[in-house]
């Protein structure tokens, strides 16, 4: 019960850090988003390590373990959360999301290819439903096109596209260099303390490249042109990512992974209710693309579970669940 209430507060603050950086976009641009979000978690992540025993971890690591972390968290970090903010931007948090559920559906191609495992039949189903919603974004695109009353806020939906797609692939195949990362670190006392070191070395390494970035793009000046509301809204967004990743690592302590991930697919939910809260005024929140949305969080969570576990929970019957339980 209690990993579940953990898994369910990391969903929940997760998808409030999104509803907040779709108010900081509204005022401030990606990159200014960058420059705040990405340096200013760090410190947040570094007291994570030292609490997880992170720190402790590290100096047993090979040099192919904080390779691969580098490179993960420049996929993650940069690349993903770059298309992300500009995804989100584009089209806003409840039109973006189908598009960037492709991660999942990323992430699993990459560990078939790259990782040797398999996929299931229910892997299947699991793909055909995400697959579904962005293709009713899409469908949609003519009838939540242009401006409405009261909002200056016009999706582009070919920016949004570009940008999701940009955002699902950074995010989706990032666990696969996490994954070679945490296989080449060797065993720890710390359950979680490659874990936690490896995630913060990637947030290091990613730092660092964004910082380059910015101070070629201007330097201080960009972060000083933020927009004081832009800034409390990425400034909120970090703290709310550090806390998520918290109750995840905490969840993943007194849970299995089974109950853990797909109830962290609600993050979904919570990124359309808070949307709807806090973003009203500059939200599309289509019924046709919400359904859309609640069914490629089935899809998520039927690529994310363990099969066995879901089929043996589910008790469909002896011939679906064999059909189910093909594995290619």
């Amino acid at each position: 019960m209690l990993g579940a209430l953990l898994a369910l507060a990391s969903a929940a603050l997760f998808g409030l850090q999104s509803a907040a950086v779709r108010r900081a976009v509204t005022s401030s641009s990606p990159l200014q988003g960058m420059a705040i979000t990405v340096p200013s978690g760090v410190p947040l992540f570094a007291a994570l390590a030292l609490f997880f025993g992170g720190f402790d971890a590290m100096p047993s690591w090979p040099a192919s373990t904080w390779l691969w972390a580098g490179v993960a968290g420049i996929i993650h970090f940069v690349i993903g959360r770059f298309g992300n903010y500009h995804a989100t931007q584009a089209l806003g948090g409840t039109l973006s999301t189908p598009i960037q559920q492709l991660s999942v559906l990323v992430a699993l191609v990459l560990a078939v290819l790259f990782l040797q495992e398999s996929i299931s039949g229910l892997n299947f189903v699991g793909i055909g439903l995400v697959i579904f919603g962005p293709m009713v974004m899409l469908s949609r695109r003519k009838k939540n096109a242009g401006k409405r009353a009261g909002s200056d806020f016009e999706p582009n939906f070919r920016s949004g596209l570009i940008w999701g797609l940009v955002s699902a692939f950074g995010y989706g195949s990032s666990p696969l260099f996490v994954a070679l990362a945490l296989r080449s670190a060797g065993p720890v006392e710390a359950p979680f303390g490659n874990a936690i070191g490896v995630l913060f070395v990637s947030y290091g390494c990613a730092s660092v490249m964004v910082i380059g970035v910015i101070m070629m793009a201007g330097g201080i000046k960009v972060v000083r042109s933020i927009p004081k509301s832009g800034l409390n809204w990425y400034l909120f967004s970090s703290v709310l990512v550090a806390l998520s990743q918290l109750f995840r690592y905490m969840a993943l302590v007194v849970a299995p992974v089974s109950v853990v991930v797909p109830i962290q697919r609600l993050s979904a939910i919570f990124r359309l209710l808070f949307n709807a809260i806090l973003n009203r005024k500059d939200e599309r929140l289509d019924p046709m693309v919400i359904v859309g949305i609640i069914l490629s969080i089935f899809g998520a969570a039927a690529l994310g579970v363990d099969t066995k576990t879901a089929l043996d929970w589910l008790d469909l019957g002896p011939e679906l669940t064999g059909l189910l339980s093909w594995r290619f």
